[in-house]
């Protein structure tokens, strides 16, 4: 009896060491996306998503930027680590781990690494190294920093296009080989740069991020009233701003269909097209279409 019992606790020992071991490849393997901001170093470019594990080092992580972002590489580069806004860079050792770094952060900054000039301002640099051993800046952080925030803006407002560079196109008919590898593949990398929207013609993807993006502010609607489908990034504003314009131009009755798994964001999505719709009426093309729209939630849910 007593062997039975001790052969029963060696049984549940080793399945626990098991267990643990699955449990740290599992989040070994996990990958995250670092947002590393190049400045000066590729014009255009706000921020370049690189995809990292926990053991991924610096240096691949700048390999990765050099390619994607096509730069020297008579060049040096290093990766430099700010943790406030106008705060002192920690450049990376080569060998260190972007990632595990990334982990230290305050959980509010993982959530709002959107916000530039934010109260906690964290994120990671790709800097010049001069030939002396010395960190070239280019000026002053909050000067670069600025630069960055007015510059993202003439791309969301369509003026200054990112570079094509390796990037999947945001209308996958324009995919060269239309395979479902292909697809899939496109669609894994726009979510991980947070585009969570993709075009299929005029059809629209949506992949549930399952966290708030800042996407769906006053801005946007404007950005998106009376624009060509497919002039700007794909969104839900455009689908709506379509039909509400194809209403009134054609004088037809308009249909947007949101199919879906349980739990897919459909209602949410729902939400937004009554609020772009909303907003559009209150322009004054159609007197009551607010109210028709206000009045289709109840029935909605």
């Amino acid at each position: 009896m007593s062997l039975q019992d001790g052969g029963c606790s060696y049984a549940s020992s080793a399945n626990l060491a098991t267990i643990t071991g699955s449990m740290r490849r599992r989040l070994e393997d996990q990958e995250f996306t670092l947002r590393v901001y190049p400045g000066s170093l590729a014009e255009g470019t706000i921020y370049c998503p690189v995809s990292a594990r926990k053991n991924t080092t610096a240096a691949e992580a700048i390999e990765c930027l050099i390619e994607r972002l096509h730069l020297d590489r008579t060049k040096c580069y290093v990766l430099a680590e700010v943790k406030e806004f106008g705060g002192e860079e920690w450049i990376l050792n080569p060998g260190d781990c972007p990632v595990q770094r990334m982990m230290l952060w305050p959980r509010t900054a993982l959530e709002n690494r959107s916000g530039l000039g934010s109260g906690e301002d964290y994120r990671f640099l790709l800097r010049e190294k001069n030939l002396d051993g010395s960190i070239h800046y280019g000026g002053s952080l909050q000067m670069w920093l600025r630069v960055t925030e007015e510059r993202r803006r003439m791309v969301e407002r369509g003026f200054l296009p990112q570079p094509a560079g390796n990037d999947p196109p945001s209308d996958l008919c324009a995919l060269p080989e239309l395979t479902e590898r292909a697809l899939l593949e496109s669609l894994r990398a726009r979510f991980r740069q947070e585009k969570i929207y993709t075009y299929v013609g005029s059809i629209l993807i949506v992949i549930n991020p399952f966290q708030f993006l800042p996407i769906y502010n006053p801005k946007y609607v404007k950005l998106y009233d009376n624009h060509t489908l497919g002039k700007l990034e794909p969104h839900i504003y455009a689908v709506a701003d379509v039909a509400y314009h194809a209403m009134l131009q054609r004088r037809k009755n308009q249909c947007i269909v949101i199919s879906g798994e349980s739990g897919s964001g459909k209602t949410q999505s729902t939400n937004f097209l009554i609020h772009h719709l909303t907003a559009l009426s209150q322009k004054g093309f159609a007197s009551g279409v607010e109210q028709i729209i206000l009045g289709a939630g109840p029935v909605l849910e």
